[in-house]
């Protein structure tokens, strides 16, 4: 299919403008996006996902010049990371400005923002001429959206419009540190990896995992990313469970893996299958964002494993 024509994006531009919601790819999922600095706006992304109002909202800006725009301070690591990682999958925690309204943030006094590297949506930012609010196109807790059609099965008439870029290269959400909290902190695990953050930035970033009380994030809900289906994260060697159900095997390479997982999920989870089960990954530096979205998939919320087989 080809990509949206120059009108179809400034016509998203405008639907942007005037409150409108749009959904549109980034390289890691696709956004539904509101314009950010209105507040009303923003709250018909909580209704269209059915999304917890405590859940904040990360921030997508075309530039540097954009994020200090809604951000109250723009520290050194702020700016080594950005020139770093941006544009990319990459949101960066900080205090936000008074421009920025409530809903967005979830009351809370931070904001994350990140410049993804998609040509269309930074087409579409710049066109719109405001920051954009996007968490994943689709109902909360759901399987993110990687391709156009997931996000027409899960929101359908909601979206006031769908540019459709084509599959998301990424395919899982961003890497989510906080510079907001001391010392910083890795909230949200992704492709970008917690000792690359590191290297660059030369301090040490503690794990959100040890730190429960921290909300500053999307994606830190114990069941999340979660198919219809009941699924199973299983250990090597491990029987699976009585019934219908498939097993999906992946590349063993992690950017693969992580590409091409939720189009699988959501695909295994159209067919009325009694489980969904996939083998637990390495849980070395470049698996820790996949191994996150897989553990919060299970609908326990924690990694589900059946008997190891005799």
């Amino acid at each position: 299919m080809p990509l949206p024509t120059d009108a179809e994006v400034q016509r998203a531009a405008e639907l942007i403008r005037q409150g409108g919601l749009v959904a549109f790819p980034t390289e890691t999922v696709y956004g539904l996006g509101a314009n950010a600095l209105d507040a009303d706006a923003v709250r018909r992304i909580f209704e269209a996902k059915r999304r917890p109002w405590a859940s904040p909202l990360i921030v997508h800006v075309s530039d540097e010049a954009m994020a200090r725009a809604v951000t109250a301070e723009w520290p050194a690591m702020a700016r080594h990371l950005a020139r770093q990682f941006w544009p990319g999958p990459l949101t960066i925690v900080v205090k936000k400005a008074p421009v920025v309204p409530d809903v967005v943030t979830a009351n809370l006094d931070s904001v994350g923002v990140r410049m993804p590297s998609h040509p269309l949506a930074l087409q579409l930012i710049r066109a719109a001429g405001v920051p954009v609010a996007a968490p994943s196109a689709n109902q909360f807790s759901g399987i993110s959206p990687t391709r156009a059609e997931h996000v027409k099965q899960s929101l359908g008439d909601r979206v006031d419009l769908i540019l459709d870029g084509g599959p998301t290269t990424v395919g899982i959400e961003s890497t989510v540190v906080s510079l907001h909290r001391k010392p910083p902190v890795v909230l949200r695990p992704g492709m970008i990896t917690k000792e690359q953050v590191e290297q660059v930035t030369g301090v040490r970033f503690e794990n959100e995992v040890n730190l429960p009380e921290i909300v500053e994030s999307p994606g830190q809900q114990a069941r999340h990313y979660a198919p219809r289906t009941p699924f199973l994260l299983l250990d090597r060697g491990a029987e699976a469970p009585a019934g219908r159900g498939r097993f999906l095997v992946l590349s063993q390479n992690p950017k693969e893996f992580a590409a091409s997982l939720y189009a699988e999920l959501h695909k295994a989870d159209g067919e009325g299958l009694d489980w969904i089960a996939i083998e637990q990954p390495p849980g070395t530096p470049e698996w820790i964002g996949i191994l996150d979205r897989l553990r919060r998939a299970t609908h326990d919320g924690a990694a589900r494993k059946a008997q190891r087989a005799p």
